[in-house]
């Protein structure tokens, strides 16, 4: 909706809205993001004086900011405010062993092509789908009997002539020592429909498509031989699962209980895009909720509570199994991108049983609209025990804990209600759509474990990105309208509107007049009292209106203007009292200075 404000009035400059919220491409309207980012001191591109490094990103003092705004918000919220959660500060290297046994050492890779003629990588299933005819050329001849007998392939789109196919054929033999190359074959083209085998910026041949591990690898010591590899981890979560027993032994919580973490990862993506969406050193922030198994929960309630449209999530209860948890936890989420202004661009996606992984029961992506798209922004996934599991296995430590209600439970049920457990879950294991079921004997260990007392965790997992989430916030307040001042002349305005409490200054401080000695120790003094609670900008230079706009565009939600009814000249009644202005209403209030930091922090 767009905003329509009030004039200002008094000294400062009057402005009328000429038009709502300008429209614009989206490609245009990411570049002007990125623009603002590094003009108003957000993002700069890492290394930039040495032209840059790709997938790499610096966050300026605006940036450093809100990325520290967000990520107090996001601990605040869920562990200050909650009982059952504590957080985990880990390592960026880990022992080699963690990741073998998580599965990133053999799987975590993306499907990669290299294009014949430049060597430009590409993620094979990010390359865009292309139709048109394919010209397949079994090699080349040249001067002074050069020759090659390399195949080679170019896509010309639909309309163009051969002779397109044959100038890239003849790059790619130049490169091979073929003098003046003439290719041969290719006489005739092929056509083709929907194909990611060729490089879309000049139709050259992708090589097959095959795994890339994304892991950035490092050494641990002198000698940088096999032994001593290591990785850069590329998420947080497998700390938390390193280190739960560690944690539950020493922090007196019960089961449920999460840890959360917030930290950097690294992954060498093959195709880092969309600026900071997707980097290779990028910041996680990432809960693992550790909960009982549903039949620990039929054993203790004698039910477990099913999911249905309006279910109570508000607080949860013991009867819950994991699919409740499961949504009790979007719900929690979502409740928090709704507190930093991110409600209205949200989406969801519920991954269907083709899309998720063979130990995984659900998993919702929380979308976000940014201007190259609606992406994912968190994932929410109940992941069972896989991951304590796996490492219980690899490393031989026992993961499980020990519930003294459940056992007191199980000792009361008959032979007769146990085997009844035992061929549900057996029953269970038959239909499964993915993975293979676990045998029968096994399936029997479990609950032996089980009725006395004893069970791995399973986990439900909200994961988000930092970064995303800036941009995130960035992209939403983004805005800009057309403005004409009382002398007629036309100004496109940027303004950020940034929710309150992520602002990364909290509030401008302005004397009205700089030559006006008392204003501008006033205004001081109003500066030194607010900046000790919260960052403030104090600035006096050039017009308070071109100040506001400055404030205005780095997303700052108050102005404070010490004027001259601050000094008393327009009567006792508004001495030392100044005028706050709201950034996104124009709205103008006489507050107090003695009151003036409480208003303020009950609007943050």
């Amino acid at each position: 909706m767009p905003v329509v404000r009030r004039p200002f009035s008094g000294t400062q400059i009057v402005y009328q809205l000429m038009s709502a919220d300008l429209k614009t491409d989206p490609i245009v309207q990411m570049e002007k993001i990125v623009s603002l980012c590094k003009r108003r001191g957000f993002i700069y591109q890492s290394s930039e004086i040495y032209g840059g490094i790709g997938g790499f990103w610096d966050y300026g003092p605006l940036g450093a900011e809100l990325k520290r705004n967000l990520r107090e918000a996001w601990w605040r919220t869920m562990t200050r405010e909650r009982e059952d959660v504590v957080g985990l500060d880990a390592t960026i290297i880990m022992h080699p062993n963690i990741w073998k046994a998580s599965g990133h050492v053999d799987t975590f890779s993306d499907p990669m092509a290299d294009c014949l003629l430049t060597q430009k990588r590409f993620r094979a299933d990010h390359v865009d789908l292309q139709s048109g005819m394919v010209f397949k050329f079994t090699g080349a001849t040249g001067d002074e009997g050069s020759k090659s007998d390399v195949p080679f392939a170019v896509l010309v789109q639909p309309g163009k002539p051969r002779e397109s196919a044959l100038k890239v054929a003849k790059q790619f033999y130049e490169l091979r020592a073929v003098k003046n190359p003439v290719p041969t074959g290719g006489e005739t083209g092929e056509k083709v429909e929907n194909t990611r085998a060729y490089n879309p910026e000049n139709g050259a041949q992708l090589t097959e498509p095959r795994p890339f591990n994304l892991m950035f690898r490092t050494y641990v010591g002198p000698t940088a031989t096999d032994a001593d590899m290591a990785y850069l981890r590329p998420e947080t979560a497998q700390a938390i699962f390193a280190q739960f027993k560690n944690v539950f032994d020493s922090s007196r919580v019960k089961v449920p209980f999460g840890i959360c973490q917030i930290g950097k990862a690294f992954r060498n993506e093959v195709t880092p895009k969309n600026f900071t969406f997707r980097s290779r050193e990028f910041e996680q922030m990432e809960l693992e909720f550790f909960i009982k198994p549903d039949e620990a929960v039929e054993i203790i309630s004698g039910e477990v509570a099913q999911w249905s449209e309006g279910a109570d999530l508000t607080e949860p209860q013991p009867n819950w199994g994991w699919q409740l948890w499961h949504r009790y936890w979007v719900d929690q989420r979502t409740k928090f991108y709704q507190s930093i202004g991110l409600g209205d661009v949200l989406e969801y996606y519920w991954q269907t049983p083709d899309d998720l992984a063979h130990y995984a029961r659900a998993c919702v992506d929380i979308l976000c609209q940014f201007p190259f798209g609606t992406e994912e922004l968190e994932g929410i996934a109940a992941r069972g025990d896989f991951d304590l599991s796996q490492h219980m296995k690899h490393s031989t430590k026992t993961q499980e804990v020990f519930d003294e209600d459940l056992k007191n439970a199980a000792a009361k049920l008959t032979p007769e209600q146990k085997e009844a457990l035992i061929q549900k879950r057996l029953a269970a294991e038959a239909s499964k759509a993915k993975g293979e079921p676990t045998p029968e004997a096994d399936v029997r260990a479990w609950f032996e474990r089980l009725f006395k007392g004893s069970y791995v965790p399973h986990v439900i997992e909200p994961s988000a990105g930092l970064d995303r989430l800036a941009l995130a916030v960035i992209a939403k307040a983004f805005s800009e309208t057309e403005k004409v001042d009382e002398k007629g002349k036309k100004e496109v305005i940027t303004v950020l509107r940034l929710h309150p409490r992520i602002a990364p200054i909290k509030a401008g401080v302005f004397p009205l007049l700089k030559n006006k000695p008392e204003l501008v120790a006033k205004a001081r003094e109003v500066y030194a009292l607010l900046k000790k609670h919260m960052n403030c900008f104090y600035d006096e230079t050039a017009s308070i209106g071109r100040r506001y706009a400055r404030q205005d565009e780095a997303g700052t939600p108050f102005g404070i203007t010490v004027d001259f009814e601050t000094l008393g000249e327009k009567g006792p009644e508004l001495q030392d009292t100044v005028t706050v202005r709201e950034r996104d209403s124009n709205e103008q209030h006489r507050i107090k200075i003695s009151e003036l930091l409480g208003w303020l922090q009950a609007r943050l």
